[in-house]
């Protein structure tokens, strides 16, 4: 995007975070300019200090379970789900049928949740002082569900290896359909403050390109490929616990920019709603944890498991030798790969779109400083 009035003036060299309100945790950019359009980007990351990966390795297999879910911690119980699968995919586990649906459910729910963060802090990222309200007011309400699950709201500890932590109370089912009769009404409502406003509309199109070919070669993975032309979902490419019972869509758009970016997270809330509701048809009575050694002591080997997270592909890789404790354990943050197309959709744009364009990728900084 050129800019005649940039003619003829000095480069400046703009730090961008770590504390800085729109960087989405301590994130950290040096963003080079000529006038106010971006000509280039450096990402810096490690600001948090986590070595979660090494933790794990000191840590007995159980006792890693509440650490995952300080990695994207806006939607913990996906967090959960991979690193317990991975385990129990190395243990050759048989997993009961009724914990299986109460994952489902509880992952569902966390990618509306999630979904519904990104879609406020978008908006506020762009002034939106008024969307910003609405996708929080009824984001408390899941987090109320979970709360009657696991007895916390953020940080949702609720997956053990080998099934769930608790059988939600009688009350549970109750506020979970109430909810679900409720939100495709609230979606449009979040639609029409904020993707139908002709502000945002004018900040977002054809604005931050990511070319199918660029996402592809980047390895991007989540929303951020699927708004750039390419239908890939995890939990239609590879299905994992019961995924394939399930009748649902994979949304695309083809727009490959920061409205389209934004407007998938609006459809893949209303294919979780639909999962969801299959789960509650569907769901048997039965035990929710399977028969495990007090003491997990995988067998020699080694495992990767891979699961959709709302921000992209999270996936566990686990070396086993034979001990209570994992030898190594790596994590494929999908945040963190994301990060690589910043100056694919920044370069060349406004100052105040990188904004948005960075907002797009919905990265959480505690799956990025794993």
């Amino acid at each position: 995007m050129s800019d005649i009035y940039n003619e003829g003036t000095e480069e400046l060299l703009l730090n961008m975070g770590p504390q800085h309100p729109s960087m989405h945790g301590v994130f950290r950019m040096i963003v080079r300019l000529q006038g106010e359009t971006v000509t280039g980007i450096e990402p810096k990351i490690g600001y948090l200090h986590r070595g979660l990966e090494k933790i794990a390795e000191s840590r007995t297999y159980p006792q890693f379970i509440p650490y995952t879910d300080r990695l994207d911690y806006l939607a913990s119980p996906h967090n959960n789900l991979a690193y317990v699968q991975t385990v129990e995919k190395l243990m050759g586990l048989e997993i009961p049928e009724r914990a299986e649906y109460l994952r489902i459910i509880l992952a569902e729910l966390a990618r509306i949740a999630s979904h519904q963060v990104f879609i406020a802090s978008s908006a506020l990222d762009m002034a939106g002082w008024t969307a910003w309200g609405y996708p929080f007011r009824d984001r408390e309400r899941i987090l109320d569900l979970f709360e009657m699950i696991a007895g916390s709201r953020l940080t949702v500890n609720c997956m053990r290896i080998g099934g769930v932590s608790a059988e939600p109370p009688a009350e549970f089912w109750p506020a979970l359909e109430s909810f679900l009769d409720d939100m495709p009404e609230k979606i449009e409502e979040y639609f029409n403050i904020y993707m139908g406003n002709e502000i945002a509309q004018a900040r977002m199109k054809k604005i931050g390109i990511l070319t199918k070919e660029a996402a592809e070669n980047l390895c991007i993975t989540g929303p951020a490929l699927r708004a750039s032309g390419v239908q890939y979902d995890v939990r239609k490419a590879e299905p994992y616990g019961i995924y394939d019972r399930f009748d649902f869509e994979v949304p695309v758009l083809y727009g490959c920019d920061n409205y389209d970016r934004n407007l998938i997270r609006f459809m893949e809330m209303n294919e979780s709603l639909k999962i969801i509701r299959q789960a509650i048809r569907d769901i048997p009575e039965g035990p929710i944890m399977a028969k495990v050694p007090k003491i997990i002591k995988p067998p020699v080997g080694e495992v990767y498991h891979r699961v959709e997270n709302p921000k992209g592909e999270l996936g566990f890789y686990i070396v086993s030798n034979g001990t209570p404790k994992p030898e190594r354990v790596k994590i494929r943050a999908g945040a963190f790969v994301n990060l690589q197309c910043l100056s694919e959709i920044g370069v060349g744009t406004y100052i105040q779109d990188l904004i948005a364009s960075f907002a797009s990728l919905d990265a959480v900084l505690g799956e990025v400083d794993k």
